[in-house]
């Protein structure tokens, strides 16, 4: 009996140890707590998606799910290094952009630095031991390697767009944070002032510097860290500047939304969708290859860049798969479709990068 109890007392003493690790965050409360619950989609005690959104599809248990993934694909990993370029951080007041692999990149305009996204760790795991690692050749760039930061922007709180410890290292620069409703709660418990965090729900609008605004807008997914789901927004977001009108998809699976969207506020000079991390077994969350290009016609945009691939294996196609899957798409649809390296930095008038360098890789 008291062998029994000793055991229990452990757990319990291990689980309130493994749980109140910074790297899972802190839930929404407070203020911010009553704000999410006057969202017109927070229902039964959890924030909802437009339409129905099942994580998995019926027949489907946690359990498959979790034994494919155990089991993995050889072809999941490229067998050679990823290449990559030098990235050209210097001032531009022309938009310029630079891709890091996954959802990570930089946007140069107007003078403004703005870093979407910035995933860097070995792993997308709460736990640097545990996950697959980033494939090799992708960490070829550091936070310190960053021009002055002005503005960060962070979709949603999954661990493969927001990283603790990038979030560390950016905590000390003087970029104002902008993010989905609820986020804020897990950026103040690492550090970050609140004066230098905005947090906007679907419809909401800032311009934090001249000539450029951020509005939040409605995607397809999911949110949470640890146990519970969906008590922080997820969104997808419009950039506006002097001369530029982008789509900044985060992630999300296809719905009607793109659609709603490039009606009411496209065209869209880009627009940056996720491809890769889908599957069958969770067919609402992300979007498959055809989709993408799909999205992308439905936004109205005049170039496609896909995005969340190349980087780290969080599903179980092939590492390549996805942006085959999308360059096929987008000419099947007519879609403009662009394929920088990592680290290569472009702009839309004279450069647009179009090869196809992940080939035989």
């Amino acid at each position: 009996m008291y062998i029994f109890l000793s055991i229990v007392i452990l757990l319990a003493l291990f689980t309130f140890f493994v749980i109140n690790l910074p790297v899972f965050g802190k839930l929404p409360a407070g203020n911010r707590l009553e704000k999410i619950k006057e969202l017109p989609n927070y229902q039964d005690g959890e924030i909802k998606n437009q339409s129905f959104t099942p994580v998995k599809p019926e027949g489907v248990s946690y359990w498959d799910m979790l034994s494919k993934v155990m089991a993995g694909n050889k072809d999941g990993t490229p067998k050679n290094i990823i290449p990559h370029q030098k990235p050209d951080f210097s001032n531009s007041e022309q938009l310029k952009l630079t891709w890091f692999g996954h959802s990570s990149y930089l946007i140069q305009v107007d003078g403004i630095n703005i870093l979407v996204d910035p995933i860097f760790s070995e792993r997308t795991s709460p736990f640097q031991f545990l996950g697959t690692k980033r494939f090799a050749g992708t960490d070829f760039i550091n936070i310190e390697d960053f021009p002055p930061l002005n503005i960060i922007l962070i979709t949603h709180d999954h661990y493969d767009h927001l990283d603790y410890n990038a979030i560390l290292k950016l905590k000390n620069s003087r970029a104002r944070f902008i993010t989905s409703l609820g986020v804020g709660a897990h950026l103040e418990h690492w550090g970050i002032e609140s004066e230098r965090i905005t947090e906007l729900a679907w419809q909401d609008e800032i311009s934090p510097l001249a000539n450029i605004s951020f509005k939040a807008i409605p995607a397809r997914h999911f949110s949470g860290r640890l146990f519970k789901r969906n008590q922080t927004l997820w969104s997808s977001f419009i950039l506006k500047t002097k001369y530029n009108n982008l789509y900044l998809g985060g992630d999300s699976g296809y719905d009607t939304h793109f659609k709603e969207i490039g009606e009411s506020h496209g065209p869209f000079d880009l627009a940056i969708l996720e491809c890769g991390q889908y599957n069958k077994m969770w067919p609402n969350i992300h979007m498959f290859p055809n989709e993408v290009a799909l999205a992308s016609k439905d936004l109205n945009a005049k170039y496609l860049l896909p995005v969340h691939w190349g980087k780290y294996r969080l599903a179980l196609h092939n590492w390549d798969e996805s942006v085959n899957g999308v360059v096929k798409s987008s000419f099947d649809l007519n879609v403009d479709v662009l394929t920088p390296q990592l680290g290569e930095t472009f702009n839309l008038e004279n450069n647009l990068p179009k090869n196809k360098w992940w080939i035989n890789l």
